[in-house]
């Protein structure tokens, strides 16, 4: 029959409404603006307009109470009782509109937005015949339309009624019923024995009273007749669904961090609360950080989860104390990221997680599969990398092998999008289209029928609606549709193990996980990338060195807290839209003041470590035989190595008076110095080149009056002649290098090499301007066209020679480019290769994308990418879409392009963006976009970026060891008198490929943790040894990441050995004799 599907949808749509018997205006409901406490809403609210439907309330980040004291007619008793609550506009998932915490006599007890309209009384309440309701409604922070306006909203529904159970059966079987009949084939008999089956039951309502008596009588007959119909109908073989309720909170992005803790209160009431109303609804929520907020904030809601995950309804899984962006982050910072989430778990719920969940991060780092193994987790799920631009991922579940080799099964959710749009979704809805769409797109059908679902709305929370889990019950047996059941990520991961475990269809994937989009997400908001790069440098120098001082002095007061409280600030800074740059301005704001308060407590612990090095403040415990005895020697300073290998290096060293000293060794030698010019603030500095300080330790210089030498200036043996720094022409012991009119470097001479390094005929260090106006997410986005306009930074305004040595030459470079200023500092050494690029901008440009271009004559079709824990290779020309979507990539702390026996790095101390292609080397630098954030990238930045030029590749030349001394210079602390040595190295490994990589105090013992990883791919043996001097080794043993478990090792010469796969990384527990 012609429009019988059209016919059964008008009449369902009908229905809908008719749920509700009994309906009534909500009355006597008071709004308070403005007021925090509930107890000061109710103590004003009677002095406060009554709210009635069309008022409109609100502004940009408001917060107002409605208060009202709700009676119920004694004939709603022992009856489903319900508001009906619109207040305003929510802004679909991103919630980044209206949301009301709901409050029922003073206790929280779910949420109302525009996805959760119905509130559910308790039984308790009506039968009682009254309650006290008071909501706290948040107007929103940006409008759904991505304006920065204020805006307000309009109440549009304030009702109670009673909640007709037959009806509302009646409604979500047919809906469903209707929904799979839909997508079915016109020769399926499922689509003609449910079609019927509704038309029959649709005949049986009384239509001509709707609402009445009769009506609902009615549907009580109808809903007996499709239920019994649709039972008949027979059920082939299916696909299965585990559907699991998820809440997906982004802990800022269009809302500050004060907003999600609000947030996280509002969206896990509700599940609560559904959760009394269905009791087979499983739940999961990753993120500890989400929880710590809520056990301050909402003690009782907390409570209760608890309650629910042992009940087995609420999964508290992810691992990560956050959803981490997985591109910025060392290495180290992913491992405390899972070791801080985990802890945390295990703590609070004792559950032990086996999942990382990362449905929504921008790139997956090669290095995961093996921190992940290592951690305890043994599986792998997002959705993002369905965003691709250019290539569609070929495999949904399979392996994927991380840079070491250790493999991770993986599995994409592939469920479609609500808004129809070509990615997949982790907010996934429960519909007859998603769950067949879930199935449809899923590749891997060879090899598994059970799929994962994560439903409910998500990114600014809210979770899951009574309407996804009425859908779930009617999908549970619902003819010719994929069956769905309700249960948890961890046992669904398991059960898909032992599916396709000994399956050899099971592809493999061998390679990182490169998300073609999103690429601006490397530079965008400068600001925090370089702290958190400065951040990670400061807290592995402070872990360091005060493990150092509890080693040297057992009964040393670890600043354990100290330690944590800034590492958790970092970690909740790392979160996968505030360090990519993608969230709005307030958010930025928020973070400055997180890394300043991080800063100062890193700051406060490291002081603290060193102290105990200076005034020798841990009295004579512990004390060894070699003393700093500073008479006859002068004024002593040590010098902090905070690298697992002994290096030789300039020191800035900053005491009162240090340019009129001569400074010496530990064994007498006098070293090369260098004034440097006095500072705005009148300090005075001198550069000491300091030789062989020890690998995680250090070594003790003296200055002092008199003596053979001149005071700042190099010995004359030291003194070079070929030494040159002039405005166009400089000369070291490694290069010749000329400059143009513009500053930029035309050529670049190796002298042991003999070759030139730059590109003939093309300059280096140019400064080029790119319009950037991507397609669709300005702050996310670069796309491949921004190459299409470019500009040149090349009016020169001021260059002056600031240094010329004899240690290092330094020339200053001042240029303006529109509205902006950049200064440079060119930087030569006597002693070192490296070219440094000190820089400094003022830059007020917008969707302009800085970049700095290095074409080097080097020819490869590859170049090399630091990673955490290891590099990757990528390729330099564009012959296939794979290659050319990676136009933009990321990296740690270098890249290089070498060819046989030489090669070009580029390394840099806060930047990770990147391209390479054919012979020319670009760094990103400031991105500028105008959305979310309208002021993104505006002001003052400061990077230092740096050539280095070496002969072999980038292993043989030193170019992980260079970037590593860039971003960890040594440190220089006066010191007084004192029993301590006067050189020591904590520990040192015999082998180069090998870098240590944290040195800590273990998370639940005095022991030390000695973390290291295998760098240059190379299988090694090597001898981990402790420097007797800091203490004596009784005990080791190699763990996981998480400091579990532990395989005892054979101690011999207070060391052990150990044996690395190519980029392996390892864990070293050492216990000291006391």
């Amino acid at each position: 029959m012609r429009f019988m599907i059209e016919k059964l949808e008008r009449r369902i749509q009908e229905l809908a409404g008719l749920r509700y018997r009994d309906r009534k205006p909500l009355e006597n409901m008071h709004i308070v603006p403005d007021v925090e406490s509930l107890a000061e809403a109710k103590a004003a609210a009677g002095s406060q307009p009554v709210v009635k439907v069309g008022d409109r309330w609100g502004g940009r980040d408001r917060y107002a109470w409605f208060i009202a004291d709700v009676t119920f007619p004694a004939s709603w008793r022992a009856q489903d009782v319900v508001g009906l609550i619109k207040l305003g506009e929510t802004g679909g998932g991103n919630c980044s509109g209206y949301e009301g915490q709901v409050y029922l006599n003073g206790e929280p007890a779910q949420a109302v937005d525009r996805n959760h309209a119905e509130l559910f009384f308790p039984a308790q309440a009506v039968d009682e015949g009254r309650v006290e309701l008071a909501i706290r409604a948040w107007s929103g922070l940006t409008p759904p339309n991505g304006s920065h306006m204020p805006f307000d909203h309009r109440v549009d529904v304030l009702e109670l009624a009673v909640l007709d159970a037959a009806t509302d059966d009646l409604y979500y079987t047919a809906l469903h019923m209707l929904q799979t009949v839909k997508l079915l084939d016109e020769r399926a008999l499922e689509k003609q024995a449910m079609t019927s089956a509704m038309e029959e039951a649709f005949r049986l309502l009384d239509w001509s009273a709707p609402g009445s008596d009769r009506f609902y009588s009615s549907t009580e007959q109808a809903l007996y007749v499709l239920k019994e119909r649709l039972e008949a109908i027979p059920r082939g073989p299916r696909p299965q669904i585990t559907a699991v309720g998820h809440c997906h909170i982004d802990v800022a992005w269009l809302w500050r961090l004060k907003h999600t803790r609000e947030k996280s209160g509002r969206s896990f009431s509700t599940v609560l609360t559904l959760m009394d109303r269905f009791p087979e609804y499983v739940f999961l929520q990753s993120q500890p950080q989400l929880y710590a907020y809520l056990k301050k904030d909402f003690p009782t809601l907390y409570e209760k989860i608890k309650d629910r995950v042992k009940e087995g309804n609420w999964e508290a899984t992810g691992a990560m104390w956050l959803e981490s962006d997985c591109n910025i982050p060392s290495g180290e910072s992913l491992v405390r990221q899972l070791l801080t989430g985990k802890r945390f778990f295990k703590r609070e719920f004792g559950v032990d997680n086996r999942v990382l969940w990362l449905p929504d991060v921008f790139g997956y780092s090669w290095a995961l599969p093996q921190i992940l193994k290592k951690s305890g987790i043994d599986y792998f799920m997002t959705t993002k990398i369905s965003w691709s631009q250019y290539n569609r991922f070929p495999y949904d579940t399979f392996m994927w092998r991380g840079i070491d080799g250790t493999e991770m099964l993986t599995h994409y959710i592939t469920t479609p999008d609500n808004d129809g749009s070509w990615f997949y979704t982790y907010n996934g809805n429960i519909t007859g289209s998603s769950i067949q769409g879930l199935w449809d797109n899923y590749r891997q059908k060879d090899i598994n029928e059970n799929l994962l679902l994560a439903y409910g709305w998500g990114d600014g929370g809210g979770g899951p609606t009574r309407d996804m889990l009425e859908a779930a019950r009617r999908y549970e047996d619902m003819p010719a549709a994929p069956q769905v059941k309700q249960g948890g990520a961890e046992a669904f991961f398991e059960q898909l193990e032992e599916r396709v475990k000994d399956n050899p269809q099971l592809h493999l994937w061998d390679g990182e996980l490169y998300l073609e989009y999103h690429r601006g997400t490397y530079t965008s908001q400068a600001y925090n990338k370089r702290m958190n790069r400065r951040m990670e440098q400061l807290l592995h120098n402070a872990e360091f060195v005060n493990a150092l001082a509890l080693m040297l002095n057992p009964g040393y007061a670890y600043p354990a807290a100290g330690l944590a409280d800034s590492w958790e600030i970092v970690l909740r800074n790392q979160f996968h839209d505030i360090i990519p740059g993608s969230s709005i301005h307030e958010v930025y704001e928020d973070s400055r003041v997180e890394y300043a308060e991080a800063e100062q407590l890193a700051v406060q612990v490291l002081e603290q470590g060193l102290s105990q090095f200076t005034a020798e403040g841990r009295g004579e415990a512990g004390a060894q035989p070699d003393s700093v005895k500073a008479e006859g020697k002068g004024l002593p300073v040590r010098i902090f190595n905070p690298l697992g290998w002994e290096r030789s290096f300039v020191s800035e060293v900053s005491v009162e008076g240090a340019e009129q000293l001569v400074w010496y060794s530990a064994a007498g030698e006098e070293l090369p110095t260098q004034i440097i010019p006095a500072q705005e603030d009148g300090s005075s500095r001198v550069l000491v080149t300091v030789k062989d300080v020890p690998a995680y330790g250090y070594t003790t210089i003296y200055g002092r009056s008199g003596g053979s030498g001149t005071p700042g200036s190099a010995s004359a043996a030291a003194v070079e002649t070929d030494w040159q720094i002039t405005g166009d022409v400089v000369e070291t012991p490694f290069y010749s290098i000329r400059l143009n009119e513009a500053g930029q470097l035309v050529s670049l001479y190796d002298k042991q090499a003999d070759r030139e390094v730059l590109k003939p005929g093309e300059p280096a260090n140019v400064l080029q301007v790119f319009e950037d106006k991507p397609m669709a997410h300005d702050a996310w986005d670069i796309d491949i066209f921004y190459q299409e306009k470019m500009r040149t930074v090349e009016d020169l305004k001021k260059l002056t020679v600031l240094e010329e040595g004899p240690l290092r030459g330094v020339i200053k470079m001042v240029y303006a480019y529109h509205n902006s200023t950049i200064e440079q500092r060119f930087t030569v050494y006597r002693d070192d290769p490296r070219i440094d690029f000190v820089t400094k901008v003022d830059w007020h440009e917008h969707q302009q994308l800085l970049k700095a271009a290095f074409p080097v004559d080097i020819r490869s079709t590859k170049a090399t990418y630091e990673i955490q824990f290891g590099n990757v290779e990528r390729p330099t020309h564009w012959n296939t879409s794979w290659d050319y979507a990676r136009f933009e990539s990321v990296a740690q702390r270098w890249v290089d392009l070498s060819e046989g026996g030489y090669g070009v790095s580029l390394l840099n101390d806060c930047k990770y963006g990147h391209d390479i292609r054919n012979h020319v080397i670009r760094l990103s630098l400031i991105k500028s976009a105008v959305y979310p954030d309208g002021t993104a990238d505006q002001g003052e930045h400061e990077f230092t970026y740096s050539l280095y030029p070496h002969r072999g590749g980038w292993y043989e030349g030193g170019t992980h060891q260079a970037a590593c001394g860039l971003n960890t210079p040594l440190l220089a602390v006066p010191v007084q008198e004192g029993i301590l040595p006067e050189a020591l190295g904590l520990v040192k490994v015999n082998q180069p490929n090998i870098m240590i990589d944290t040195v800590k105090k273990a998370e639940d013992s005095d022991d030390i943790v000695i973390r290291m990883y295998e760098y240059g791919g190379i299988r090694t043996r090597v001898r981990v040894e402790l420097d007797p001097q800091a203490g004596v080794v009784s005990a080791a043993a190699e763990t996981n990441l998480m400091e579990e478990g532990g395989e005892p090792l054979s101690v011999s010469g207070n060391g052990t050995e150990l044996r690395f796969k190519p980029y392996e990384i390892k864990t070293l527990v050492v216990s000291l004799a006391r």
